[in-house]
């Protein structure tokens, strides 16, 4: 390998690395923003938390994979311009094309890991981040307790404390109202102190209290007219209640295996071949026999049957001269009969109307993922494709000009793909036009900008635009000074005339 692509390589590793983390960074905030009022107050571990992270930027490397290859492309090439390295490569010989060379190389090799990430990687942290975020979702919060408020986390019991020390956690003024007992009766304790907390394991809610009384209701099959209540006093209670929901349940991740973005290529192809089948079974059964038989049957005066009225009268006529042709009376019939059919045929195939509706959902789904596993890798080499000839183009580097670049770059990208995906959704175009509209668009771009970069183009030289419009402008006023001259000699010479 020469020297010169061993350079470009070093410069163009380190900026790759720095805004790949970067970005993803940026999209862990949005995850978190997104979740966390889930995750607040349930005492997860460390671990947990950490776990649930690491699967969510697994889940996040297609995104941000594109947009920090545009990023890093612009600014190594900005920098190695900026630094007139650049232009002594051109100077000696090398052209654009032969520069990048390795870079290509190099984002190849990404670009088809990248499929593999997406086809392999990314499915299994869908799996267990949706797990996890069920398990979460499913665990209770912990005990908090605030001053004269009740805490009605724990399931049938209501707990109101008055005041809890921060350093000891030692409780004052306590009351509890329980309804846990399997035969109805409901217990309120009142203490003086006393301390709550969960067990290690969390199976348990330990309680200790001081100075208290016990008022428990008694109720049996007559509670309405005979019922007790038993009281007590206690210098100090201790119980364990069996609790249920604090500790964090693991669920098994194969369970949440039914969405599309949790197959590969192969699991997806056999979905979208069994969900066509299915598809075409529905239709056929739905609409077949009501176009058939009910609405595009051959003998169009089928009603008259029904209605006792003689076909031969109207031997002659299509179906609307015959209608035509009838009474008041029996027009009114044939109307009212026609809607009963139809009423009763909406109503006989709406069943499987719905199921296959449902499942073209799931087939549309599928495609659409299908199609994103393979338009990953090809949106990797484009945004690099972009980035590079840009950074040779306006040849700044760091991270003011190449970051606003590469975002207004990828927002663009971001809402065209978006919009192709919400109509291939809808069935309103084919899943290939709606996932590979973004690379259709921008492939033109990136061959349009390599085409000026190669020559020396100055597409984003300010300078060159000032000089531009400076010599435009003399344009315009050279053609208006003459036009105004000849307007002038003709009304001189009128006068003259005159």
């Amino acid at each position: 390998m020469k020297t010169i692509h061993k350079l470009v390589l070093k410069s163009y590793l380190g900026p790759m690395i720095l805004t790949f983390f970067i970005v993803m960074f940026v999209l862990m905030m949005n995850f978190l923003w997104r979740y966390i009022d889930e995750l607040v107050g349930k005492g997860l571990s460390a671990g947990i938390i950490i776990e649930l992270l690491g699967y969510a930027m697994t889940n996040m490397i297609p995104m941000g994979l594109p947009l920090s290859m545009l990023l890093a492309a612009i600014m190594t090439m900005g920098n190695l311009g900026e630094n007139y390295e650049l232009l002594a490569m051109k100077s000696a010989g090398m052209s654009l094309p032969k520069i990048i060379r390795p870079l290509v190389i190099l984002v190849g090799v990404i670009a088809v890991g990248s499929f593999f990430i997406a086809n392999n990687l990314v499915p299994a942290a869908n799996k267990k981040l949706a797990s996890t975020l069920y398990d979460i979702r499913k665990q209770k919060q912990t005990l908090e307790f605030r001053d004269g408020l009740f805490f009605n986390g724990l399931e049938n019991m209501s707990i109101r404390v008055g005041h809890q020390d921060p350093q000891t956690k030692l409780l004052t003024d306590v009351l509890i109202y329980d309804n846990s007992a399997a035969n109805g009766n409901m217990r309120t304790t009142l203490a003086d102190s006393g301390y709550i907390r969960l067990s290690d394991d969390k199976r348990f809610l330990m309680v200790t209290l001081f100075h208290g009384e016990n008022y428990e209701q008694t109720r049996n099959n007559q509670w309405y007219s005979k019922s007790a209540l038993r009281h007590d006093k206690f210098d100090r209670q201790d119980l364990a209640v069996s609790m249920s929901g604090f500790d964090m349940q693991r669920s098994d991740a194969n369970s949440f295996s039914n969405n599309s973005q949790t197959k590969n290529i192969v699991e997806l192809e056999r979905d979208i071949d069994s969900l066509g089948k299915i598809v075409n079974t529905a239709t056929a059964r739905s609409y077949e026999p009501l176009l058939k038989d009910q609405i595009f049957s051959k003998d169009p005066t089928i009603l008259f049957d029904t209605l006792g009225v003689d076909k031969r009268r109207f031997r002659d006529f299509s179906a609307a001269d015959s209608i035509s042709k009838l009474g008041l009376r029996e027009k009114a019939q044939v109307w009212t009969q026609a809607r009963s059919l139809s009423k009763n045929s909406r109503a006989m195939f709406n069943y499987d109307e719905r199921s296959a509706k449902d499942a073209l959902n799931l087939l549309y789904r599928s495609q659409i993922e299908w199609h994103s596993k393979w338009s990953l890798p090809v949106s990797i080499l484009i945004f690099f494709l972009i980035g590079a000839p840009l950074g040779a183009i306006i040849r700044k580097g760091g991270l003011g000009m190449p970051i606003v670049i590469s975002v207004i770059f990828f927002v663009i990208y971001y809402i065209i793909s978006i919009t192709g995906q919400k109509l291939a959704k809808e069935g309103t175009w084919a899943a290939v036009y709606g996932m590979w509209l973004s690379t259709f668009i921008l492939t033109p771009v990136a061959a349009y900008l390599t085409y000026k970069a190669t020559n020396d183009s100055s597409l984003l030289d300010t300078d060159w635009y000032i000089v531009k419009y400076k010599a435009l402008k003399g344009w315009f006023a050279e053609r208006i000074r003459r036009i105004l001259s000849k307007i002038k000699s003709k009304h001189n010479d009128k006068q003259i005339t005159e």
